[in-house]
């Protein structure tokens, strides 16, 4: 089954124009809360870690496929 999930230009980047991109995505959304509230900089990980960014999910007929 395939889904389609819009993207910013940033995150499409992120996606086909290697790891330098993931890397600016990644440092831009360091300050964003996470859904229990910190910051993936405020939580206890560490330093050589990567944390991957999570995104609202919106669910809902999505046509034939989804039927």
């Amino acid at each position: 089954m395939t889904a389609a999930i819009p993207l910013t230009d940033e995150e499409r980047a992120a996606v086909t124009d290697g790891q330098a991109a993931l890397d600016r995505l990644l440092d831009r959304l360091a300050d964003t809360p996470t859904p229990a509230g910190p910051t993936p900089r405020e939580l206890d990980v560490p330093a050589t870690a990567r944390l991957l960014p999570l995104i609202a999910v919106r669910q809902g007929s999505a046509g034939p496929a989804s039927r």
